[in-house]
């Protein structure tokens, strides 16, 4: 049995309450679901800035109505410390562990708008971590990035060794982390901080000017319109399916003490070039009856992205007992039939 089915069993004889902030995100969401089909308790808080309703009415759909019943959802804005500590003082739910997920992401975003980006990101942040430090929660796990590695040539990532930020969003997301480590230095309150790679996976939204590049893609192959690809198509990443980020949040929030006051990349350790990644698409959607014959069409780089990116994760798989489920072929393939139908009307 390994450690993550250990958690599991265990969480399903003594359930626990958790706190998920972006709770109507992709990631957020996911975390909701497979907490509830845990029969955990689930305090959700989400302002819908890029989060969706259909996203909680899809997950009511995938559990039963006791499993739901253990989901209470509050609207609030994490830049508003009040909210943060109505979801974890004041309403007497008794939070055992957080889940900071609430973010402004992406790169391009952060360089349009960086005020905005770091208001969600760093004042967010410092609310939630101070509000969850004064009600005195088990753990606080947040959502950290692979972007903080910035322009450090050297591969794979380990966690110690980090660049130069290359965006506004890698400037928050590594504030986070300083932030976080004085608050384990100072207050004695110690975190684990999440750095993803380029997760995906259902839910994740195909829409809008700041998609990520899988949904983004898939969602233009399905309606047939064109895939760009930004550079020559070897810019590489470590695409990290969402199951895989359930597991280490799960795994981080119930870690032992000494495994706190840290950061671990959750990824595979694969690299995978865009150019393969617009192939292993166009082969799932395939499986799907959906045949993609046009070809990508290349551009000029986009600012702000590093050229390769791809994780170590045997720090986490030794402290946490991380073992990562889906590789990136198995991930597209599950989640492509949920793009198949989100994007035809069912929601």
């Amino acid at each position: 049995m390994t450690r993550y089915e250990q958690i599991k069993a265990e969480l399903l004889v003594s359930p626990k309450i958790w706190l998920v902030t972006g709770v109507a995100g992709f990631i957020g969401s996911n975390l909701l679901e497979h907490l509830l089909k845990l029969n955990q308790k689930v305090v959700g808080l989400d302002n819908f800035a890029t989060g969706h309703q259909h996203n909680l009415d899809e997950v009511k759909g995938l559990v039963t109505s006791e499993q739901w019943e253990g989901f209470s959802f509050i609207e609030g804005d994490i830049r508003n410390f009040q909210d943060c500590e109505i979801v974890l003082a004041n309403n007497g739910n008794g939070i055992d562990y957080v889940l900071h997920q609430a973010a402004l992401g992406s790169v391009p975003r952060s360089i349009a708008d960086p005020v905005t980006t770091n208001s969600a990101n760093i004042t967010g942040f410092l609310n939630m971590l101070q509000a969850a430090k004064e009600a005195k929660v088990k753990s606080f796990t947040y959502a950290a990035s692979s972007s903080t590695y910035g322009d450090h040539p050297a591969l794979p990532k380990v966690e110690e060794n980090i660049g130069n930020p290359l965006s506004p969003y890698a400037v928050t997301k590594y504030v986070n982390e300083l932030y976080a480590g004085v608050y384990a230095k100072t207050y004695g309150f110690k975190t684990i901080g999440l750095r993803y790679f380029n997760v995906f996976g259902q839910r994740q939204e195909p829409n809008g000017a700041y998609a990520a590049v899988i949904p983004k893609w898939t969602a233009d192959m399905i309606k047939g319109e064109e895939v760009f690809i930004n550079g020559d198509g070897e810019t590489s990443r470590d695409f990290c399916f969402i199951e895989n980020t359930v597991q280490m949040n799960i795994l981080a929030a119930t870690a032992p003490d000494d495994a706190k006051d840290n950061v671990y990349n959750v990824a595979v350790g694969d690299r995978t070039t865009l150019n393969d990644l617009y192939k292993a698409i166009q082969a799932a959607l395939s499986e799907c009856s959906i045949d993609v014959k046009k070809g990508p069409t290349y551009r000029d780089f986009r600012a702000g992205d590093v050229r390769h990116s791809q994780a170590n994760v045997s720090k986490a798989n030794s402290n946490l007992g991380y073992a990562p489920e889906y590789r990136i072929l198995q991930g597209i393939s599950k989640a492509m039939p949920w793009y198949v139908k989100f994007l035809n009307g069912n929601k």
